[in-house]
């Protein structure tokens, strides 16, 4: 894959990607060659009977080296802004599990679209103030067909104006596409 180096100064780095893209490898190899300790959120929120995302979530925790410290089910918008000190290096993945989580919880699926403002604007604010290095994975899901549902047109809408904001305020962001990392900003 191609280098994405970290540098002596805190970085932002945002991975986009279709799914199975190799977004998630990506960010993973980032983290990886950062060279220290990796403090990996993991933003799922795993439902018993769906055995296909289980079987997702297995796949990614078998890919994450053994040192890697991991937070379940975690809220970045909260986690980054604990105020201890930070790891060399945190790894978000991924956004679109978290605003699901989020639209979930406001119970916004048919609500109007921004019902999820608090929470979006709260995890954008996060990122922008975190003093650490971060790697940042989230779903690229407007290049493909328009969704026949309201809720799948809601997520699309949501997480492409996250998605947005996200690369506005990260230092870098990628696009992998079939495994290829190309450099957005």
């Amino acid at each position: 894959m191609s280098e994405a180096p970290l540098s002596a100064a805190p970085r932002s780095t945002l991975v986009l990607g279709g799914a199975r893209s190799g977004k998630s490898a990506y960010a993973e190899d980032i983290a990886i060659r950062s060279g220290g300790p990796v403090r990996y959120l993991a933003t799922a929120v795993p439902d018993p009977a769906d055995h296909d995302f289980a079987e997702r979530i297995a796949g990614h925790r078998s890919r994450r080296p053994a040192g890697w410290s991991t937070v379940e089910s975690a809220d970045p918008a909260v986690i980054l802004t604990d105020p201890t000190p930070t790891p060399v290096l945190t790894l978000i993945d991924d956004i679109g599990t978290w605003l699901t989580a989020r639209i979930d919880a406001r119970d916004a699926w048919d609500a109007p679209r921004g019902t999820v403002s608090p929470d979006t604007d709260a995890l954008v604010a996060a990122v922008a103030a975190y003093s650490g290095d971060l790697v940042i994975v989230s779903p690229e899901v407007g290049m493909g067909v328009i969704p026949a549902t309201r809720s799948g047109r809601l997520f699309r809408d949501e997480i492409g104006t996250l998605n947005q904001r996200l690369a506005q305020v990260c230092d870098e962001a990628f696009l992998v596409v079939a495994g290829l990392p190309v450099r957005l900003k």
